[in-house]
């Protein structure tokens, strides 16, 4: 590949300039190193004399040929022509040692011409300053632990010593200082280069890694800075070459002395070798001289170890599920880019390198066997790596056989069947990138699309070529224009204004524009951009003449099929980024501080200043509002919701992303200028736009985007804010129904689905909610406005929880602590709130509690009549229990009084309501509410009597046990206890109580029932009795029951006229005789039934059944005698239970 520094390749194409690769001076000037000639260039170059031609034409010859093509081209090459090729055959710009030696590195002033520069990006004119890396990423963590940075302080602190260069070989030794752990030590470092390129290096630290290590990059900085203090020697042949028989037998008889236990081996060996006639070493001419640079037929490229490369890959992706994996990789993928942006040939092996290992990854076979996709961190890598593709593939100036191989390379993995899709869900629902226009008719068949993956833009892209004449004149030129009389009517070439267009389908010109940029033409990108942009403005101007012929059509219909299938924003060439990117790039003011490397922690926001566009006719023109303005196109552009969750989620990602950079832009009155005039277009764009008064039912929201442009808006034109905030507010997918559609002019007519698949609708609607709280939030004191944001919010948000996050937000805002409330949005935040207890009146909600509390505390704040209001109404907003035990309650304690100040009438009113309220919902569900009514009318004597008549009335029917005895009891505590008895009468009438269910939960009851029976007297429990045998059968509890009662009674709970005459119950007489017979007779049933089906295990505790029983039976004056019977009977019954009926004759003889 062409190294951009050599000559341009044979088919080149013929406008497009290459401007050499950007070459900055060292920090340091480079004094002359040994021969003559000066050093290399410096910035300030009018207070030095200029180069002599030798040292011209070396650095020419040292950059472009490889040594061995000189010594061909030459007989006789001159010693001080040698010298200053060898001289400046090493690497000059300390940029490419960063490139080298650390993830990321950023010099001020890369990314395209200074600002205010009128140097020419073809000129060739050197930018100043030297490389700087980051340091939020590489092996150390930090900036200081970069190579490169811990380089470059070795190098200050003068650890690198013995440096010498023979020939196109540097050797040196770098010594590591002595720290609390470590010694110091010092390590030998070799470097070999050739072109002003480091061809390989080796270090006695035995560092491993993608980057050189610190001790080279020392050495190198040392080379580049120091130039006069390292002693430069030609190739060791040429030094050889001098000597005569004797010098040269002195010579090897030193070496190997000096080294003799490391070479004699070898120097016997060669010996032997040389002696020999037949041997292989005599049949070659000469010898090989590793100082001599390389050959005519090696690569010229930096030295990059390609086995650390694919290590370091599989490494990352074995932790795919850890943060710091999809760090570093980003950070591989940025290295590309920055060598690309360096035209080194390396960006596209090293690339390449990434690639096998990402396809070599096991979990690519695992995903698709289990059906399963991959995780949305791994599917970012994947699109940044077939982005990457794309870039180096159209490269400008790559030559026809290196296509051809990249082709058949992304063929090879595209076919692979575990190559990962490019929507990472279905196969490919996107147009060609070779289409000539975005909007062309694709409405095939969804089974019969080809199968598209995350190459196959790059395989496309490799169709692409840079010949057209048009574009080369776009990109060459700033003042390309058409002649003022060929400017009347339609030109597919040139806007009416003689700026020249691109038609081309967006993301692929976009696509253009990022090879450009990333290729090192970061001028020609600009001029491509601004193209790009003037055809966009030019065809939003014609779809808004074609909407106002079809206004009044569409505004009929209330909706439109007319959509675009593919989207620029969370499209995977992402074509919007990169013109901001690239427009942006130029209006960048960089930071003063030159060796910034991000130690200092979070990088600084980016400054930006107004860079009129090169070319421009009136000078009126700025690249940062045509980036601006490019984005609100982009993120304006109506077009429909692609299928599948990770396709969704990008959409969503890409527009926060780019929403992200809009925020950095400081507003001044042009941008203003263009943010305004793009909103009104945007309203006025109809089904073009995503703001028009007409979009299809699937289109993409637009909430998030108006959410920043009513922002920014808002300080400026109010009017024009709430226009855009309103209109984006609405939802449709959600709305029932969908119109049948028209056909729009250059738009896609699809039938709409009913229920499409929005797997990221959550998130759209808390964006929508987002919108509306904004909007809230600005109107705070102005109802007009207000009530028009409530009316929309009413109209388009359709779920419970986000209305009431709303209701809650408004409230909160209305509310400040230091300051009285807002009354009117107060308001709105309680009619939110109704409106979402309407909404989930009928429907089960976790948090309507919560919703129905919040209402009460809200109500209370806006006053008395909201109160008295949702009181009144209470039967459309809260079921009859909420209404009872939250509702009412809360609004009678006495909290609310002193929080409203309120007088006795006041209270009074509503007090009223309140049990006015609770009667009816006693009367709608006595079962939950007739408690609650009660309680809350105790102290209204005709409503209380009127809670306790629902009570009774609906005992008989609709109400448990369990209730009734709650009443009852509350019934006692209140000093009603005929009341009382009456309700847990009642209740009995509903219980039954099986022979087994001795843990049954109402056996309390039944026994605190009638222990209140016993306290009222003979009479009461001579009534509840009846009712106890006929409910309970269980003997256990039928035996307590009769105990109790054969007890004193408790005292007659105070009812006036009855006393207790302290003389035991009878078990011979009324009522208690009953009670007596039925616990005998459920003991001997409940022996039966158990006696059934008994086990071995419960034997003993049958035996203490029978204890209890006996205790019983004796209560009966001929107790004895029925329990002897009992025994026996059983005996009889059950004889064949020998071990059983042995232990109850132990027991009970």
């Amino acid at each position: 590949m062409a190294e951009g520094r050599g000559e341009l390749p044979p088919r080149s194409p013929p406008h497009l300039s290459l401007p050499p690769a950007s070459k900055r001076p060292c920090l340091r000037p480079a004094p002359r190193g040994p021969g003559p000639g000066p050093g290399p260039g410096y910035s300030n170059s009018r207070l030095r004399s200029p180069e002599s031609l030798l040292d011209c034409a070396a650095k020419a010859v040292a950059e472009k040929w490889a040594f061995e093509r000189v010594e061909e081209r030459f007989e006789r090459i001159p010693e001080p022509v040698q010298r200053r090729i060898v001289y400046w055959s090493f690497p000059r710009n300390e940029r490419e040692i960063c490139m080298y030696s650390s993830f990321q590195c950023r010099v001020a002033g890369e990314e395209g011409p200074a600002v205010g520069s009128n140097a020419s990006v073809g000129s060739g004119a050197v930018p100043g300053g030297v490389t700087t890396t980051t340091g939020n990423t590489g092996a150390g963590g930090t900036g200081d632990g970069l190579p490169f940075r811990r380089g470059i302080r070795l190098l200050e602190t003068g650890c690198v010593e013995n440096v010498l260069q023979v020939g196109f070989h540097l050797s040196g030794t770098v010594t590591e200082p002595a720290t609390a752990s470590e010694p110091e030590v010092t390590h030998r470092v070799a470097i070999s280069f050739d072109r002003c390129k480091i061809t390989s290096v080796t270090c006695g630290c035995g560092n491993r890694d993608i980057f050189y290590c610190a001790h080279v990059v020392a050495l190198s900085l040392y080379r580049i800075r120091k130039p006069e203090q390292v002693k430069l020697r030609l190739p060791i042949s040429e030094t050889l070459f001098q000597m005569n028989r004797d010098q040269l037998q002195k010579l090897v008889q030193y070496l190997i002395t000096a080294h003799h236990t490391e070479v004699l081996p070898t120097a016997q060996k060669l010996a032997d070798e040389i002696l020999s006639s037949n041997s292989q070493i005599n049949q070659v001419h000469g010898a090989p001289d590793p100082t001599a640079g390389a050959s005519i037929d090696d690569d010229n490229c930096w030295h990059l170890d390609e086995e650390q490369v694919r290590e370091q890959v599989k490494q990352f992706l074995s932790q795919g599920g850890y943060y710091g994996s999809g760090k570093q990789l980003n950070s591989m993928f940025a290295k590309v880019r920055e060598m690309l942006r360096m035209r080194d040939s390396n960006g596209a092996r090293m690339l390449t390198l990434i690639t096998e290992q990402f396809m070599a990854d096991p979990r690519l076979s695992l995903w698709r066997q289990q059906g399963t996709g991959m995780t949305d961190k791994c599917r970012q890598l994947w699109d940044e790596l077939g982005a990457l593709w794309v870039c180096i593939v159209l490269n400008p100036h790559c030559k026809s056989e290196e296509k051809g191989g990249w082709l058949k390379q992304l063929k090879k993995w595209s076919d692979m069947d575990i190559c990962p899709l490019e929507d990472g869900n279905y196969g490919s629902e996107l147009p060609n990138i070779t289409n000539a226009l975005p909007q062309s008719n694709l409405a095939q068949d969804s089974l019969g699309r080809p199968r598209r993956t995350v190459f196959t833009r790059a395989v496309e892209a490799c169709d692409l070529h840079w010949q057209d004449s048009h574009l080369q004149r776009i990109i060459s030129s700033d003042f390309y224009m058409s002649p003022a009389y060929q400017r009347e009517g339609e030109s597919l070439l040139f806007n009416p204004q003689g700026l020249p267009l691109w038609l081309d389908h967006v993301p692929t010109a976009c696509a253009r524009v990022d090879a450009l940029r990333s290729h090192g033409y970061p001028r020609e990108a600009l001029r491509l951009a601004v193209a790009i942009i003037n055809t966009l403005r030019l065809q939003q101007h014609r779809q808004l003449d074609i909407y106002k012929h079809q206004k009044k059509e569409l505004l009929q219909r209330g909706m439109t099929t007319t959509t675009n299938l593919e989207g620029w924003v969370g499209h995977p060439l992402d074509p919007i980024g990169c013109l901001f990117a690239t427009l942006t790039e130029t209006c960048r003011i960089e930071d003063d501080n030159a060796m910034d490397t991000g130690d200092s922690g979070e990088p600084k926001p980016p400054v930006y200043q107004h860079v009129s566009v090169w070319g421009c006719p009136d000078g009126s023109e700025s690249y940062l509002a045509l980036a601006l303005e490019v984005a609100l196109m982009g993120m304006g552009q109506q077009r429909l919701m692609p299928e599948g969750l990770y396709a969704q989620d990008k959409v969503c990602r890409n527009e926060e992303q780019i929403i992200a950079r809009l925020q950095e832009l400081e507003l001044d009155e042009l941008l203003v200028q263009t943010l305004r005039k793009q909103a009104i277009l945007l309203l006025e764009g109809g089904p073009f736009s995503g703001m028009g008064e007409v979009i299809h039912r699937e289109s993409v929201p637009m909430h998030t985007f108006s959410k920043y442009l009513f922002t920014a808006l808002l300080p400026h034109d109010a009017d024009l804010a709430y226009k855009v905030g309103l209109r984006a507010m609405r939802l449709p997918v959600l709305e029932s129904s969908a119109p049948s559609g028209d056909v729009g002019h250059h738009g896609i007519s699809i039938v709409p689905s009913r229920y499409p698949r929005w797997f990221t609708l959550g998130h759209l609607e808390s964006q929508q909610c987002e919108v509306a709280s904004t909007m809230l939030t600005a109107a705070k004191g102005d109802m007009l406005r207000l009530r028009t944001v409530l009316e929309a919010i009413q109209k388009n948000i359709h779920s419970p929880s986000l209305i009431f996050k709303l209701a809650q937000d408004a409230f909160k805002i209305a509310t400040p602590a230091d300051s009285p409330p807002d009354i009117t949005l107060l308001n709105v935040a309680l009619e939110l709130g109704l409106q979402v207890m309407r909404m989930t009146l009928s429907t089960l909600n976790w948090r309507r509690r919560e919703m129905v509390r919040w209402l009460v505390t809200c109500a209370t704040e806006v006053g008395l009549r909201a109160l008295v209001s949702i009181l009144q109404g209470w039967y459309t907003l809260f079921t009859p229990t909420e209404a009872t035990s939250i509702v009412a309650a809360t609004v009678m304690s006495h909290n609310t009084v002193l929080r409203l100040s309120l007088d006795y009438p006041q209270r009074e009113e509503l007090a009223s309501c309140a049990r006015t309220l609770a009667l009816q919902c006693a009367m709608k569900d006595p079962q939950n509410c007739a408690l609650s009514a009660l309680t809350l009318c105790e102290k209204d004597h005709v409503a209380f009597e009127t809670a306790y008549q629902i009570v009774i009335d609906a005992a008989s029917t609709g109400m448990t046990y369990s209730q009734l005895f709650t009443i009852a009891r509350y019934m006692e505590h209140r000093g009603y206890p005929l009341r009382a008895f009456k309700l847990a009468s009642l209740a009995m009438a509903h219980l039954n109580l099986a022979y087994n269910q001795d843990t049954h939960p109402a056996i309390n009851d039944v026994l605190w029932a009638c222990a209140l029976s016993h306290s009222l007297g003979k009479n009461e429990l001579a009534t509840i009795i009846p009712l106890v045998v006929k409910s309970v059968h269980c003997a256990t509890v039928l035996s307590d029951i009769l105990r109790r009662c054969t007890m004193t009674a408790p005292g007659l709970a105070g009812i006036p006229g009855r006393r207790n005459s302290g003389k035991l119950m009878s078990t011979d007489k009324a009522p208690l005789r009953q009670l007596l017979d039925a616990t005998i007779s459920a003991y001997i049933n409940t022996t039966h039934s158990r006696l059934t089906h008994i086990s071995p295990r419960h034997y003993g505790e049958f035996i203490e059944f029978l204890s209890k029983a006996r205790e019983t039976f004796l209560l009966a004056q001929d107790g004895h005698i029925q329990f002897a019977q009992f025994i026996d009977n059983l005996k009889q019954i059950y004889k064949g239970k020998k071990k059983l009926m042995m232990l109850v004759r132990e027991r009970f003889g």
